[in-house]
């Protein structure tokens, strides 16, 4: 039996476009989005117990056991399954929070995973899917394991293969709230959704906006000063500035380019910005798409 799994990667995630389309009865929002996973990684140690226990051994400040999204995901996986093993969790946290980089949600899908080898629960992918989404709308994305096409809450999914892409990421030194953002009355919730298939995914997936993005900015001068300067580095490199957009409820903005002297280029441009200002606009992170998740094939397929 395997004892422990070390340094498992949680990558963080860019939506292409975000889209709210309309809202439920019950208060969730209606979503039409393309979620891209990139090589930023959170990284998860997990050492199997005996004793069935729980235990988050790096606690996040103000984040309770109840709240905390990789705890709740081992208590879930070990009622569902009946299994009585515990495990001792370590989380190397280099995605930031409130960031709009899904790393709490990314983190819970690699607890369902490693999980999965660690107890040898054998659950196929689309068993932990369905787990996931009681997590959270993100959590089955990336479980999913592949860039894809959302809609419903999130958690429709649908394969959607794009060439590799490398993105510059501004992070603004301000977390955003995902719920204050849902309950602003500014926000528009009626965005007609796009026709993705065929020959038509890639220029979709690259045309549509953020309608959190006006919400945002409007609340938090710190990201909509990110975004103003990541556009204006864009057209300094003879790119479109209006490609440069925010990423889930924000607060990270980011810009695809086509190669790493284009991005080094923009990486020096905002570092004299931030060095010229009396507000810096944060950190600034280069970043490559990945076509699949890195514990992808930790789902069993049914007949494994």
């Amino acid at each position: 039996m395997i004892e422990e799994l070390r340094n498992l990667p949680a990558p963080a995630k860019l939506n292409l476009f975000l889209h709210v389309t309309g809202r439920r009865h019950d208060g969730y929002h209606l979503l039409e989005t393309v979620f891209d996973m990139v090589d930023l990684c959170d990284r998860l140690t997990l050492r199997v117990r005996n004793d069935g226990a729980l235990i988050r051994r790096d606690t996040l400040p103000g984040v309770t056991p109840e709240q905390d999204l990789t705890v709740r995901a081992a208590r879930l996986l070990a009622e569902e399954t009946g299994c009585r093993l515990g495990v001792d969790i370590a989380i190397d946290k280099r995605i930031p929070m409130g960031a709009g980089l899904g790393g709490g949600s990314s983190d819970a899908a690699t607890m369902l995973l490693g999980l999965n080898r660690l107890w040898d629960l054998r659950l196929t992918r689309r068993q932990l899917m369905r787990l996931a989404v009681r997590l959270g709308a993100d959590v089955p994305f990336f479980v999913f394991g592949r860039t894809a096409y959302a809609t419903g809450i999130g958690e429709k999914l649908q394969a959607l293969p794009l060439p590799p892409a490398l993105h510059v990421i501004v992070v603004p030194p301000v977390p955003v709230s995902t719920a204050g953002v849902f309950s602003a009355p500014g926000l528009t919730r009626d965005t007609k959704p796009l026709t993705i298939s065929g020959l038509s995914r890639e220029s979709s997936a690259r045309r549509g906006r953020n309608d959190l993005e006006p919400v945002v900015c409007a609340a938090n001068p710190a990201v909509a000063a990110a975004l103003s300067a990541l556009g204006q580095a864009a057209k300094h490199v003879g790119l479109d500035a209006g490609s440069a957009r925010m990423t889930g409820s924000g607060s990270c903005v980011f810009l695809p380019v086509p190669d790493e002297s284009v991005a080094a280029s923009i990486q020096q441009d905002l570092s004299r910005r931030r060095n010229g200002s009396a507000e810096p606009i944060g950190d600034v992170v280069v970043a490559r798409s990945l076509a699949r998740h890195p514990l992808s094939d930790w789902a069993f397929a049914p007949g494994d």
